[in-house]
């Protein structure tokens, strides 16, 4: 099944929502919408689902042009953050009602029902009203009927957020499997990039209503084409400065400077931004590209496996996210180190320069 944006453009009133977007969704693996709070997804999730209509464009699914048919006429299923279930119903009708409205035989219900359930931990709660049951549980039961629906166009839009941790976890293993072979196009929306990278497949990143990359989850992760897409791709948020190219060195400020690495010495002498992730800045030396940068320590963030630090250079933030605990104090000059091999470079237009 294929799922194809052709020039959409979302409006409300004289806001735009949704920039002019072409977006061709595949078939195979997860599809991830990756993107802060108001970034578009749920506004994208809407118009793939018929929920909303275009100002312009169109959306195609599977050859057909289906941007004027109705929601009531697609076969698409939707589980939304804020889990939606019929206060009234069980949470067996619950999850049996798409299946009554394609009218399957009785025992049809039954099994799938049951066999959904049970994955998803809801067995023992199938005589309860939604009332009766936590916030999670009622999430699990929204997210037991679009999973028990055959539909062709499942749209996932943060439906773990409201779970524990645990349960979380589990899900992210056992939703791609469920999917794997049900033949329907997959879109998971999350502003999480932990979550993007563990369930693989292929992702998109908005920013402020417009896609700025789509591609391999991890070689969007690894290869941003943009400041903008790494930057959405970064968790904690990757840090960026701007650096001066002087010969073969890189130039921070009048402390810090490290050799150009052999595809970056072919580029011009100027002005240019550096980026790199909080994980490839930590409190320890490791090797030959590390160069060392000092700062004024503004927060520390410590959990029982890793130390994230806010720190303070020359006006501007950076942070440090290493594994293990190392004690800093807020206040205190620190020393970081920067591994320059990981380093990232711009130009003034924020797009990738050579790797």
């Amino acid at each position: 099944m294929t799922l194809e944006l052709r020039n959409v453009i979302k409006r409300a009133g004289a806001e735009t929502h949704i920039y002019e977007t072409s977006l061709k969704l595949r078939e195979d693996g997860f599809n991830i919408l990756l993107g802060t709070t108001l970034s578009g997804k749920t506004s994208l999730m809407q118009l793939m689902a018929g929920l909303e209509r275009p100002a312009d464009g169109e959306i195609w699914f599977d050859g057909k042009n289906v941007t004027k048919v109705p929601v009531q006429k697609r076969n698409v299923s939707m589980v939304h953050q804020q889990f939606i279930n019929y206060p009234n119903f069980s949470v067996f009708e619950n999850i049996a009602s798409p299946l009554r409205v394609a009218r399957l035989p009785r025992a049809e219900i039954k099994a799938r029902v049951g066999q959904v359930a049970e994955l998803l931990r809801l067995s023992p709660m199938l005589d309860r009203r939604p009332s009766e049951l936590s916030g999670g549980q009622q999430q699990r039961t929204a997210l037991a009927r679009a999973l028990v629906k055959d539909a062709d166009v499942v749209l996932l839009d943060e439906p773990l957020a409201n779970l524990d941790y645990k349960l979380r976890e589990e899900l992210r293993d056992e939703l791609p499997k469920l999917f794997r072979d049900r033949g329907c196009t997959v879109v998971y929306a999350t502003s999480e990039p932990t979550e993007a990278l563990l369930l693989g497949g292929h992702t998109a990143t908005l920013n402020e209503g417009r896609i700025t990359q789509f591609g391999e989850t991890a070689k969007v992760y690894r290869q941003p084409m943009d400041l903008i897409s790494a930057a959405v791709f970064s968790d904690p948020p990757i840090n960026s400065a701007a650096v001066t190219k002087q010969g073969d060195r890189f130039v921070l400020n009048d402390r810090v400077s490290w050799r150009a690495g052999e595809s970056q010495r072919t580029l011009s002498d100027g002005s240019y931004v550096v980026a790199i992730r909080p994980h490839h800045i930590t409190p320890v030396d490791h090797g030959a590209n590390a160069v060392r940068i000092d700062g004024k320590v503004l927060v520390t963030e410590l959990s029982g496996s890793e130390s994230v630090v806010h720190f303070e250079v020359d006006g501007r933030t950076w942070i440090s996210q290493s594994h293990g605990i190392h004690a800093f104090h807020v206040g205190d000059q620190a020393s970081f180190y920067i591994d320059t091999g990981r380093c990232m470079y711009f130009g003034q237009d924020n797009e990738r320069l050579a790797a």
